[in-house]
């Protein structure tokens, strides 16, 4: 799979009409919406009908270029945009009617906002006569949404649509992309207007800067060759500005050590000879522990995280950090930046490469052969890995690691949230860019089946896998019953250990094993440690997916593992949904706990790496 042909965030998209030179005709708002959205290129929409809303479904029943998938959720629809988005890189878009179907699309919003992913929500309103009289199905959407949005608008003035759609969508895209919000109020739907395309925008304030300053990318060039412990700290700005070839050409050209975040999955080969691996509370032993010892740290699309940092006050102690990221905000916000670096990251790597093949002609290249001695001892001394489940019992890295290799790197592989998330991006094995779609930011659980379906929506040529586990599973996967009507085969392997698996985990470590409100498969009077025999699922997820319209699969121990997988990946005409029972005491490992020292970092539960050295 090739990274997308979506638009460089210099582009806008609404510059991309396909309707043609200028055209003027009389119609409805709702009407004009419905061209708007066509003449910026939007395709696919996620959304529920309602009272507000309703004047919109009307036109979009005739569009040939606009496709509706009527989801079971708000929440569904957002996050099948945000898939949408991720997987394509174009703007996802979702729609929902006023008051509860507009609240119903926060949690999508504030996830978008976290993980940066282009997204236009596009939501009814009360008529304007009725807005701030607390008129049936009104919620002041803009209000709540403010401090999760790039930008929002209330449109109450017909007029003004095609405009604002052409604003939000190029808001959404450009600079560092996030989630917009449009309201529209049931009258302006309902007026008449004059649809006027293509329209001139008014966004004087709205000037992302992309292009990189020469003196701080030379003062950047010239650290990186002069240091001796170095580390290229990947984030997901780097997926955002489709710049993985550049971030490779780079890597290679200097022999740096790279390190990816969660949302930086497959933007660096994870087979690669210079890939450390992910950092951060489980990161592996390597890249977590080289960021902590570096002495130059080159962040690229990246924030400084506390998942990533750990206790922030001694984090990287002896490093100079020099911040390239596409949003001034993020500089120095949590760690003051020796070079800031304001631009695309796309720009900043070829720019950056130049420079440092200038230092090379000029004779000084940097020397990392005693580091690279050091991070490749760690690798071979503190490995991933997992211990064996119990004798007949599936261990859950097993089943994540399995489907990686059965399924491959060109697959797409969504993620809910806990463990099983974890597992899913220490074992799957990510090659390629577009490959990963998972709430960081956030950590929205019920992201992966709603995601998985919008990134099947968007690719359907691809084969899109959910790994989902049975907490998150039961959020969301109402959206089975939109994927099985709407012909989106994907896949769902729900890891099934019976639990809230990362919070039990935390019980089991931090609680004294005091497992309050965490076991799912049992009720009151059951002790909530053994499984639940087999026949008394609650729910049983084979005939929860089979009544959904999906094909539903069992594996219950290793012998059945492949089997099961390669009948999953032979099923194209309808979902499929395996149920994955396995045991409830696997943990995910390493770990460095909340609020502590990534000095503190354990390789094991009471392994406690000790690297030996004047650093440690």
């Amino acid at each position: 799979m090739t990274e997308q042909a979506a638009p460089h965030r210099g582009d806008t998209p609404a510059a991309h009409s396909a309707t043609g030179a200028h055209t003027a005709e009389t119609m409805t708002g709702a009407q004009s919406l419905i061209r708007s959205l066509e003449a910026v290129g939007a395709d696919t929409v996620f959304g529920i009908p309602g009272g507000a809303i309703l004047p919109a479904y009307d036109p979009l029943m005739d569009s040939t270029r606009v496709r509706h998938i009527l989801v079971r959720h708000e929440q569904g629809a957002g996050h099948a945009a945000e898939g949408y988005a991720q997987a394509t890189g174009k703007v996802g878009v979702c729609m929902a009617t006023s008051g509860p179907g507009a609240t119903n699309l926060v949690t999508p919003i504030a996830d978008a906002y976290m993980d940066s992913v282009p997204m236009v929500a596009i939501t009814g309103q009360v008529a304007s006569a009725a807005i701030g009289t607390d008129a049936f199905q009104e919620a002041d959407i803009c209000g709540i949404t403010m401090p999760i949005t790039k930008h929002n608008f209330l449109v109450t003035d017909p007029a003004e649509i095609p405009r604002v759609i052409a604003e939000a969508f190029h808001i959404a895209a450009t600079g560092r992309p996030g989630p917009v919000l449009v309201d529209i109020a049931k009258d302006a739907l309902q007026a008449q207007t004059v649809f006027r395309w293509p329209v001139e925008t008014a966004l004087p304030g709205y000037r992302p800067v992309t292009k990189p300053h020469a003196k701080q990318i030379r003062e950047a060039a010239r650290l990186l060759v002069n240091a001796k412990r170095p580390v290229l700290y990947v984030g997901g700005g780097v997926l955002k500005a489709h710049a993985t070839a550049e971030l490779r050409i780079l890597a290679e050209l200097t022999g740096t050590p790279v390190t990816t975040t969660l949302m930086a999955m497959g933007a660096f080969p994870d087979s690669h000879p210079q890939h450390l691996g992910m950092p951060g509370m489980h990161g592996t032993v390597p890249a977590v522990t080289a960021l902590q010892k570096a002495d130059l740290i080159f962040a690229l699309g990246a924030r400084f995280d506390d998942r990533v940092t750990g206790k922030l006050s001694t984090f990287a102690p002896n490093a100079k950090i020099v911040h390239a990221d596409i949003d001034p905000a993020e500089i120095g916000k949590n760690r003051a930046a020796d070079v800031p670096i304001v631009g695309d990251a796309r720009e900043v790597l070829a720019d950056l490469i130049v420079a440092v093949q200038a230092e090379h002609e000029a004779g000084r290249k940097g020397d990392y052969a005693a580091w690279w001695e050091r991070l490749n001892g760690w690798k071979a001394t503190y490995p991933l890995g997992y211990e064996a489940a119990p004798e007949g019992r599936l261990a859950p890295q097993q089943v994540i690691e399995r489907i990686g290799q059965l399924v491959g790197p060109d697959a797409i592989y969504a993620a809910g949230v806990g463990q099983h998330q974890m597992w899913a991006s220490q074992f799957l094995g990510f090659e390629k860019p577009a490959t990963w779609l998972n709430s960081g930011g956030a950590g929205t659980m019920g992201y992966a089946v709603p995601a998985a379906m919008g990134a099947k929506a968007g690719r359907p040529d691809v084969q899109v896998w959910a790994i989902d586990g049975d907490g998150c599973f039961q959020m969301t996967n109402q959206e089975l019953v939109t994927c099985a009507l709407n012909n989106i085969p994907i896949k769902v392997a729900v890891i099934n250990n019976g639990s809230l698996g990362m919070v039990r985990q935390w019980q089991t470590l931090f609680y004294n094993q005091r497992y309050s409100n965490t076991v799912l498969h049992s009720g009151p009077g059951h002790d909530g440690v053994a499984p639940p025999a087999a026949g008394t699922r609650v729910p049983d997820f084979v005939k929860l997916a089979e009544a959904m319209g999906c094909y539903g699969l069992r594996c219950e121990s290793p012998d059945q593992l492949d089997a099961v997988i390669k009948e999953a990946m032979t099923i194209n005409d309808a979902p499929v949904v395996i149920d994955f029972i396995v045991h409830q005491d696997a943990m995910v490992w390493p770990m460095v706990a909340a609020g502590t020292s990534n000095d503190e970092i354990m390789a094991a539960r009471d392994v406690r790496p000790d690297f030996g050295d004047e650093l440690d």
